[in-house]
């Protein structure tokens, strides 16, 4: 064999190695092209062509528009989604934060605090409906502790009332989830660092805000970009406690044009141009928030930096 046909036969064996992690993944992106890719390019067509097949680019949104429930829907899914994020992610923290002192009973309250995480959604539904209902067992309790003289109507909240009524449901649902993310990321901060702060001369809080939240950002980043994707997709729990058209949101008018008016000759192309419009608030939120996350996350930095040489040259 010469030096050439050497060369050649190299070159092929190192084209079939590099390949191989190629030719391990080709049934996994064969799978998501059948399962995934075509439904979503056949929706995509749906929402830019009329009921004859023709080409149209805002027709099917005009029809969408006329809707009398699609601005409480955008409202309601924009207030859910701002309130509950902010509410979910504030307790997580604050549990996690506690939890991860491994004080007396922290693993009692870890055990209470994750009892949500094994409900399926809807015994969560169940749960809270036999609970709201008029004779429910939260007026039941209510009335027993002498909180309130007469039982209170919770299943006929309307408007915002209903909608911080969910939040109040997915907040119990949902905070373990989040709470287990931000336990994970405390799990990497060394205690020299904090040591090391407190011996530079900052307090608690300034060790928490400069040293803690930095090294979290991680966690943090994909606990919130994983609760604004699920709060601006909420349906289930509104439709299983209040029924739809109570408290609109847009995945749920999704649901709503599928399987409550299946029938009508305009619910196909409402749900596909609902679900359209819905994925791109969801991008345009997640790139908004990966962006400003970003700037805070260096202001941060520079802002401790400049802290801790302060303190340095104070404690020198």
């Amino acid at each position: 064999m010469n030096e050439n046909d050497s060369k050649q036969t190299t070159k092929k064996a190192i084209f079939s190695k590099k390949s191989i992690p190629y030719l391990l993944l080709l049934p996994a992106f064969l799978f998501y092209a059948v399962f995934w890719l075509l439904p979503v390019l056949s929706g995509v067509k749906e929402v830019f062509t009329d009921f004859d097949g023709n080409f149209t680019l805002l027709g099917n949104f005009k029809l969408m528009a006329q809707s009398d429930l699609i601005g409480p829907a955008i409202f309601n899914t924009a207030t859910f989604a701002a309130v509950s994020v902010v509410l979910q992610y504030f307790l997580a923290l604050l549990l996690a934060v506690l939890l991860s002192r491994k004080f007396k009973s922290s693993k009692l309250l870890m055990f209470i605090s994750m009892i949500p995480m094994a409900i399926t959604p809807t015994a969560v539904a169940i749960l809270w409906k036999t609970g709201l209902v008029r004779d429910g067992w939260i007026n039941t309790v209510l009335i027993g502790l002498h909180l309130i003289d007469k039982p209170i109507v919770f299943m006929g909240a309307e408007g915002l009332s209903a909608v911080f009524l969910i939040i109040l449901i997915d907040t119990w649902t949902v905070t373990p989830s989040v709470m287990i993310i931000l336990i994970a990321g405390l799990q990497g901060v060394q205690r020299e660092l904090k040591e090391a702060a407190y011996l530079f001369g900052a307090n608690k809080w300034q060790t928490f805000k400069d040293i803690v939240i930095p090294i979290l950002k991680p966690s943090i980043t994909t606990s919130i970009i994983m609760r604004l994707i699920a709060a601006i997709q909420v349906w289930s729990i509104a439709v299983m406690v209040l029924g739809y058209s109570k408290v609109p949101f847009l995945v749920e008018r999704i649901a709503f044009y599928v399987e409550a008016v299946p029938g009508v000759n305009t619910s196909q192309k409402l749900a596909f141009t609902l679900s359209f419009l819905t994925t791109l608030i969801v991008l345009c939120a997640t790139v908004v928030y990966l962006k400003v996350s970003k700037g805070a996350g260096a202001g941060s930095h520079e802002k401790g930096g400049k802290r801790l040489a302060k303190a340095k040259e104070a404690a020198k």
